[in-house]
């Protein structure tokens, strides 16, 4: 059976006076995949998200959503997708079980189902008895997951997550993690998530795709990216370091650059874990003395570096 993919965007491209923000993006993604967007600020992630759940339209391009057009048949896709955007649009005054009932009524479910639907998403999102307080009284992290259970009260087919732990703390940033998961697992959903924590998207995406100036640089799984890349370091710390012994190491299969600063040897290698080994081997062979070994793998934030010419500030979030 051949399944339709839950997002394919095909030369997505819009133009704003002029300028464009997003230019000839093309995305297949799968049914029950999470799939992670990074990129820097201004890169065109937020204006790529709004035209696939249908809040803007594209200048050019089309995106299809299981199949349904998200210009002509916008209403569909609606139906299908939930969508928790970075501000959570959450009145204060309400509770949140309050907040929920109303969520489900504007999508047409009725009666006896709304409770139904609200206990549903009770144990699911892990709120609890908090449901019946004021939604002012709740955490940064609680309001974000009454935020996630509203995009979810209508069963949508797909999740977009648009940086949803931005200014969490590191407890409420692992209980999102787990919903996701859980999400993802035993529901099968697909989930479409942006992000500017790197380890977020390494810890939780099947593929990447890395946006810079309105085009996708670089899609892959997290390891095909770090593969790619090919930066992992093996830093060796020795207080003699002879030349013959630089150039000998610089043979070693799987190594490809060596460097010699401030009393340490670093090696470059695309398997750094397959080349550590030879590399103890060589030195012990050559009878120099290791004050330490040490293998630092190639990392997202290698890999973002690469593709954009920035860094990501994990705690601040923001492009350095």
């Amino acid at each position: 059976m051949v399944h339709v993919p839950a997002i394919q965007a095909n030369n997505l491209t819009k133009d704003f006076g002029g300028q464009e923000a997003v230019s000839q993006v093309s995305l297949n993604i799968k049914q029950g995949e999470i799939y992670g967007f990074l990129g820097p600020n201004g890169a065109g992630k937020s204006t790529t998200i709004k035209m696939l759940v249908t809040l803007i339209e594209p200048t050019s391009g089309s995106v299809t959503i299981l199949g349904h057009d998200a210009v002509d048949d916008a209403d569909a896709v609606r139906l299908d997708i939930g969508v928790a955007l970075q501000e959570a649009a959450l009145d204060m005054s309400q509770k949140g079980i309050e907040f929920l009932k109303m969520q489900a009524r504007l999508y047409g479910i009725r009666g006896r189902q709304v409770d139904e639907r609200v206990e549903e998403l009770r144990s699911l999102i892990d709120i609890g008895e908090a449901l019946n307080q004021p939604i002012k009284s709740y955490s940064g992290g609680m309001k974000r997951r009454l935020d996630v259970a509203a995009a979810l009260i209508h069963n949508p087919k797909i999740l977009f997550l648009d940086e949803p732990t931005t200014g969490l703390d590191p407890v409420s940033r692992a209980k999102v993690w787990q919903e996701v998961r859980r999400l993802n697992k035993q529901l099968g959903m697909t989930i479409f998530l942006t992000t500017q924590y790197l380890e977020e998207a390494d810890q939780l995406a099947d593929r990447i795709g890395i946006i810079d100036k309105g085009s996708i640089v670089a899609e892959g799984t997290p390891t095909e990216l770090k593969r790619r890349s090919g930066k992992d370091q093996i830093v060796v710390t020795a207080p003699t370091q002879p030349v013959a012994v630089l150039k000998l190491l610089g043979k070693i299969k799987g190594i490809s650059k060596v460097d010699q600063h401030d009393g340490e040897i670093v090696l470059s290698s695309s398997h750094g874990s397959a080349a550590i080994a030879r590399v103890a081997i060589e030195l012990e062979k050559q009878k120099v003395p290791i004050q330490q070994l040490t293998l630092r793998e190639t990392s997202l934030d290698d890999v973002f570096l690469e593709y954009t010419g920035n860094r990501l500030d994990a705690k601040q979030g923001a492009v350095s």
